[in-house]
C-alpha cells in the first residue's frame, strides 16, 4: 500500500480522493531588505490560510496540500499541523534548501554535500525540530539560472542523496522557470529516477521544447504559479499547458498556485489558493479538457509523484 507522509501522520494514497495542490506555502518568511511583504506568518496569517483551505475542501473537495517551505524559508511544522487539523485538509511538509539567496549559514559551513545530506536524512528519519513531524518530500530545492552555481549544486546533490536514501521524492525551484535541464542532469548523476522529480515553475518558461524534453525524460513538469499574473499571464500558461498536453504528456503535469505572501490571500484581495479551481481549470475545460484529464493532473499525478509510483504501475 502506497503511503504519503503528512504532518498528522501517514495517509494511504488510496484515501486521497480529491484534488491536490502540488506546490504551496502555508507558513513562510522570505522577507528581505528589498521585500518586506513576502511572508505568511503563523500569528498574523494562519487563520485566513486555514479558512481558505477549509472553504476549498467544502467547495472542491481539496484533499491535500504539498507545502514546500523548507530550511531557511521560515518553516513552522507546528503551525502546519494546526492548519491541517483545523481545515481538515492533509498537508505534506518539506525539507531541503531554497536557492542561494536564502541559504542559511549551515550550507556555507558544511564541508560537502554528504554532510548536508546527513542533515536532511536525520530530519526525515527523526522528525523536524523535535516535533516528531517528518517531511514527506524534498523541496523546494532551488537554483537560479541555466547554469548551477557551486553552493546550489551542493544543496541539490545533498537533497538528491537524501531522496535516494529515504525514498522521498524531490521538488525543485527553477528560478523563473530556468535551469530544469541542468537540475535534472545533476539529479540523474546522483541516481534519483526522473519519475521522483518535479521541476518547478515551468509555467514561467515560455519554451514548449524544454517542457517536452523534461517530460520525455520522465520528470514531472510543475505549472505551479497559476494566477501569478505579474510573472506570467494565465493565457500564456494555458497555451503552454495545452502544447504539453497535445504532445502526449498529461501524465507528467502538476498544477498549483505557489501562494507565498500574504498579499495573495483572498482576505487581502489576492487570488488565493483557490484560483486554480475557480479560474484556471474552467478555462482549461473550455479548451477541451474533460473531468478525467483534470483528475489526472490534480490528483493522480501528484499522488504518484509523492509515492514515487511509476506511471506504468497505475495503468
Amino acid at each position: 500500500m502506497s503511503v504519503i507522509r503528512t504532518v498528522t501522520g501517514p495517509l494511504a494514497a488510496a484515501f486521497v480522493t480529491g484534488p491536490v495542490l502540488a506546490h504551496e506555502h502555508l507558513v513562510a518568511d522570505l522577507r528581505r531588505d528589498t521585500d518586506g511583504e513576502a511572508a505568511l506568518l503563523p500569528g498574523a496569517h494562519a487563520a485566513p490560510v486555514t479558512a481558505e483551505l477549509a472553504a476549498l475542501r467544502e467547495e472542491f473537495g481539496l484533499a491535500l496540500v504539498v507545502e514546500l517551505t523548507c530550511r531557511g524559508m521560515g518553516r513552522d511544522v507546528a503551525t502546519l499541523t494546526r492548519i491541517s487539523r483545523e481545515s481538515d485538509v492533509a498537508v505534506v511538509a518539506a525539507t531541503g534548501w531554497y536557492y542561494e539567496a536564502f541559504h542559511p549559514a549551515e550550507v556555507t559551513a558544511a564541508r560537502d554535500a554528504d554532510e548536508l545530506a546527513a542533515v536532511l536524512v536525520r530530519e526525515i528519519e527523526n522528525g523536524i525540530d523535535g516535533t516528531g513531524v517528518s517531511p514527506g518530500v524534498l523541496g523546494e530545492v532551488g537554483t537560479h539560472g541555466d547554469v548551477i552555481g557551486a553552493a546550489e549544486e551542493k544543496t541539490l546533490r545533498a537533497s538528491a542523496r537524501a531522496a535516494v536514501r529515504t525514498g522521498l521524492s524531490l521538488a525543485t525551484h527553477c528560478h523563473l522557470g530556468h535551469g530544469g535541464l541542468a537540475q535534472l542532469a545533476v539529479l540523474a548523476e546522483e541516481g534519483l529516477p526522473a519519475h521522483r522529480v518535479s521541476l518547478g515553475h515551468q509555467d514561467l518558461l515560455d519554451d514548449p521544447g524544454v517542457h517536452r524534453r523534461l517530460a520525455q525524460a520522465g520528470a514531472y513538469i510543475a505549472f505551479d504559479t497559476v494566477g501569478k499574473e505579474n510573472y506570467q499571464s494565465d493565457a500564456t500558461r494555458l497555451r503552454l499547458l495545452l502544447s504539453l498536453l497535445e504532445a502526449g504528456h498529461a501524465d507528467r503535469v502538476l498544477l498549483s498556485c505557489d501562494i507565498s505572501r500574504h498579499g495573495y490571500l483572498t482576505a487581502e484581495g489576492g487570488q488565493g489558493y483557490g484560483h486554480l479551481f475557480r479560474s484556471f481549470l474552467p478555462q482549461l475545460r473550455a479548451a477541451g479538457a474533460d473531468d478525467d484529464l483534470i483528475d489526472l493532473m490534480t490528483r493522480r499525478n501528484p499522488v504518484r509523484f509523492l509515492t514515487g509510483t511509476r506511471t506504468e504501475e497505475t495503468r
